[in-house]
């Protein structure tokens, strides 16, 4: 399994994310590194199909796919968590990305 973690440089949300995403990993005993992957520029982030930081992908997939209309752009993305909108994903919602990959 391989898991990136894409993020621009100054994400308030990234850290949040790598913390929860590694909490996830830790109660699904699975056992992989997260690939840091920081995206700079807006020509980047088209390149990559970046829909905002914190993006979460395993096997190279989305983990919270969005909309193919969606702007691929240096931006902040949001997540719907049973909390309400927040800017990373939850433990919970990791856990099940994961496990349904």
């Amino acid at each position: 399994m391989k898991i990136e973690l894409l993020y621009f440089k100054g994400c308030p949300n990234a850290g949040v994310a790598e913390r929860a995403l590694r909490q996830a990993m830790k109660e699904e005993e699975i056992e992989t590194e997260i690939v840091p992957v920081e995206v700079d520029t807006d020509a980047e982030a088209q390149r990559l199909r970046f829909p905002g930081s914190p993006t979460v992908r395993i096997d190279g997939e989305d983990a919270f796919a969005v909309d193919e209309r969606y702007s691929w752009t240096l931006t902040c993305r949001t997540y719907a968590t049973s909390e309400g909108l927040r800017g990373a994903p939850s433990v919970e919602m990791l856990r099940l990305a994961l496990t349904s990959s």
